[in-house]
Order: C-alpha cells, then structure tokens, then sequence
C-alpha cells in the first residue's frame, strides 16, 4: 500500500511539473487572448475598443460578419471580393459586413487597400485590444452575428468556393429570421 501510494503521488507530482513546463513554452499569442468565442457567445461591444475607423453607427438587428484580416495574409486576398460579393447582395437586405485589419502599420493597411478595394465598413486595431480580447490565432477568421449579437459560426482560414457557400447559406438564413421577427 506504501508503494501504491508513494508512485501516486510521484505521478502527480510529475504531472504537475509537466503542467507548468507546458505551460512555460505555450507560445504567449496563443495564451495572451481571452478565452476563444464559440457559437452562442455574445461577440464583445466593438465601441469599448480603442479602433481606428468609424464603426457602423447600429448592430441591432442587423447580420454582422466580423472579419480579421491581415494585408500579409494570402486567404485574405482571395476573401476580400467574396465580402464584397456578400456585401453587395445582401447590404440592401441588413447585412454589415465589418472588416477588422490588424496590421503592424496603417500604410500596410492602406496599399493592400488600393489593390483591393471594398464598400463595405473597415476598420483597424492598431492596439490589438479587440483581436487579444477575442483570441484570434489564424487569418482571417470571421465571425457571423445574428441580430441580437450572438456568435452564429466561426470561420477560421478561407477555403475558396466552400466558405462562400458557408455563408451565404449562413447569411440568407438569419435575415430570413431577422425578417420573421420584424413582421
């Protein structure tokens, strides 16, 4: 019994000193965030940021699509006209498509603007307060909100012709349901 319990408690020793190593070399952008936002979570109020840009004056009501993106970031190149396709189809009908750019510098911003041009609400967190508090690790990575603000789908990468179809199902969905309860 003396032995059964001296090697118990050698293990949790060991598991604990494991625990704390790992914990020591867990790279600090994956652990500096808040805890990751999932589906049903509310997304934070984007006015408590200190962001550069104006912000859309109401997100009530409205399907919101949250993109981080990155001038550095390929996906992002290839997501940036499916925003705008989105944008254009379905602006009209409620949608606010937020695009959060979290580079270094504003002129990176701004060049990758110029080849990439968008009508849709773009906006920069130069401080990174927003992309710690919600724990982005990939980009882009786009959050679809219902209209009281609650997290609908997370999309993590961009993945071409797949993701477009994702949210486009996604997005005809809500406002088909933000329209049901407005009548």
């Amino acid at each position: 019994m003396k032995l059964v319990n001296s090697l118990n408690t050698s293990l949790v020793k060991l598991g604990l000193g494991l625990a704390i190593v790992a914990t020591l070399f867990v790279p600090r952008q994956a652990t500096a965030g808040g805890s990751t936002l999932k589906e049903g979570d509310a997304f934070p109020e984007l006015a408590s940021f200190p962001i550069e840009g104006k912000l859309p004056d109401s997100l009530k009501g409205k399907v919101v699509v949250v993109d981080f993106w990155a001038s550095w970031c390929g996906p992002c190149k290839e997501s940036f006209p499916v925003m705008e396709e989105l944008q254009g189809r379905f602006g009209k009908q409620g949608l606010v498509i937020l695009a959060v750019n979290v580079d270094e510098s504003r002129g990176a911003m701004d060049e990758f603007l110029k080849d990439h041009p968008a009508t849709f609400n773009i906006v920069r967190d130069a401080k990174k307060k927003l992309v710690s508090q919600v724990n982005i690790q990939s980009m882009p990575t786009s959050f679809v909100l219902n209209g009281e603000g609650k997290i609908v789908s997370v999309h993590k990468g961009f993945h071409g012709a797949e993701t477009r179809k994702a949210y486009v199902k996604e997005i005809e969905d809500l406002l088909k349901q933000t329209t049901a309860k407005n009548q």
